[in-house]
This record gives C-alpha cells, sequence and structure tokens, in this order.
C-alpha cells in the first residue's frame, strides 16, 4: 500500500511540473519597437517566484547620449503549449530633449521554443509623470536567449 501510495504522489508530482508553466530563469535579446527616438533596445528578464518575472529593457538614442530604461513587473500565463501571454507595469526613465520619468504597462503575447529561443510581440504604453508629460504607446517584436 506504501509503494502504491508513494508511486501515485510521484506521478502526480511529474505530472503538476510537466503541466506547470516554467520561464527561464534569464534571458537576453533585442527588442524592436515601432518608437521614434529608440528603434532596438536591449532586453533581459529574470524569472523571480513561479510565473513572476521583472524586465529590465535599456534603449540607445539615435542622438549621441538619448537613452531610456524601462523596469517592469510582469505575470505570465501559458494557454496553449510554448505560448504564454504576460502583462505588467512598472516605470522608467528617458533623456531626449530633456529628461523624463514615466509610468509604463506591458502586455504581450511570447513563444518558447523548444531551443532556448523566445520570440514576443507586446504593446507598452507610457505616460509622462515628470518632463514629457505626453502619452506614448508602441509595439515590439523581441527575440531573447533563455539560460
Amino acid at each position: 500500500m506504501k509503494k502504491t501510495f508513494l508511486t501515485l504522489i510521484a506521478l502526480f508530482a511529474l505530472v503538476y511540473q510537466i503541466k506547470s508553466q516554467n520561464i527561464s530563469d534569464h534571458a537576453l535579446g533585442l527588442r524592436f519597437s515601432s518608437g521614434v527616438d529608440f528603434g532596438a533596445e536591449i532586453s533581459y528578464q529574470k524569472a523571480l517566484i513561479e510565473n513572476n518575472r521583472v524586465a529590465i529593457i535599456l534603449g540607445l538614442g539615435k542622438h549621441f547620449g538619448n537613452f531610456k530604461t524601462v523596469g517592469l513587473y510582469q505575470w505570465v500565463w501559458n494557454f496553449e503549449k510554448q505560448f504564454n501571454w504576460y502583462a505588467g507595469f512598472g516605470g522608467g526613465l528617458a533623456t531626449t530633449n530633456d529628461t523624463s520619468i514615466f509610468a509604463a504597462g506591458n502586455l504581450g503575447i511570447e513563444y518558447d521554443f523548444k531551443a532556448p529561443i523566445l520570440i514576443s510581440l507586446d504593446y507598452r504604453p507610457e505616460i509622462g509623470i515628470v518632463g514629457n508629460s505626453g502619452l506614448h504607446t508602441g509595439v515590439a517584436f523581441t527575440i531573447r536567449y533563455q539560460f
């Protein structure tokens, strides 16, 4: 009886592990956005707990000295095999003509290949708090290496 019970627990744990969404500990890549001043951005993701992660994005402007950095907290949900969708919020700092601080949201879909490659398409609205106080939105395609 004990062997059957332990076998069932082990089987349940294995099935649960297979069904649960595993996000990579680290992912690094390039985010290609539709932004006017910032085209490509370096994107880094770090898994935190279960299906939550933090994303840090650094964009260098077309003009020397312009940069943009964004930090986002994201929740990740699996909806079909290797497809995930995610949502998050955060903020950032940008320098173009002046320095601005902004709040940002994030909503996207990603495909996790069997290889350590992850591609995603996301929408990120940003609203200025200090400096450039307008609403800026953009859609971006990202490719990341997971490790």
